[in-house]
């Protein structure tokens, strides 16, 4: 069956996702957008940030996903040292459900390799194989430096700028090498699955029409 080329992209607030966005969109690509807020771990300056990037995309609306105990549950049962690539599973997870049910065949990442423990050759393999729908990343072999440039280009660096996720349920020592198995296993151990369906019961819709004003301190991390 032929694929459309609908995409749905995994907006963080930060620096590298509204870049893929942008050239997914000059390829073709019809974009939607998802938003994980990590409220109450964070205030609500990521989903705000994410809501303004979306328009300048061109997107007119955005959903939300309230993760932010899911995240909590994650860091708390399983090995802390995986939990940045088990909340990009739980992310990926989420997401493609949603997508399957809006007739989306793709997803969108602004994952760039080595720039964060996450985005390693090793992990993303793993993330690869813990889903089944196909996921592009646009800036994957681009360096911070061109992603920064482009950024400014197209007029999101002001606005994407400030911190995006917070890192304060994490280990300081997040695994860089990592197996399907073994990140099985730490699945398990809290119930990613469930974890996914719960979170698809906390979903709402932004429109991105709305006036917002961002605050003038980030308090992204509580």
């Amino acid at each position: 069956m032929k694929k459309n080329k609908k995409a749905l992209l995994l907006m963080s607030g930060g620096i590298d996702s509204p870049v893929a966005g942008k050239l997914a969109k000059e390829k073709g690509y019809e974009l939607q957008a998802i938003h994980f807020s990590q409220e109450p771990f964070t205030d609500s300056t990521p989903k705000l940030k994410s809501i303004l990037l979306c328009k300048q995309l061109g997107i007119k609306e955005m959903i939300v996903v309230s993760a932010g105990e899911e995240f909590k549950e994650i860091a708390e049962k399983s090995y802390r040292e995986y939990y940045f690539i088990l909340i990009k599973i739980f992310m990926m997870k989420t997401s493609q459900l949603i997508a399957k049910e809006k007739k989306i065949d793709y997803l969108i990442t602004g994952e760039s390799l080595g720039q964060v423990s996450s985005q390693t050759l090793s992990n993303l393999n793993t993330i690869n194989q813990s889903t089944k729908i196909e996921i592009l990343r646009p800036v994957l072999f681009m360096n911070k430096q061109e992603i920064i440039d482009l950024s400014k280009k197209y007029n999101y660096f002001e606005t994407s700028t400030g911190a995006e996720m917070c890192d304060a349920l994490a280990s300081g020592n997040p695994k860089t090498q990592s197996t399907l198995k073994q990140v099985l296993k730490e699945e398990e151990k809290c119930n990613i699955n469930e974890l996914v369906k719960r979170a698809l019961k906390k979903i709402t819709i932004e429109k991105t029409n709305q006036e917002i004003v961002l605050p003038k301190t980030l308090n992204t991390c509580k």
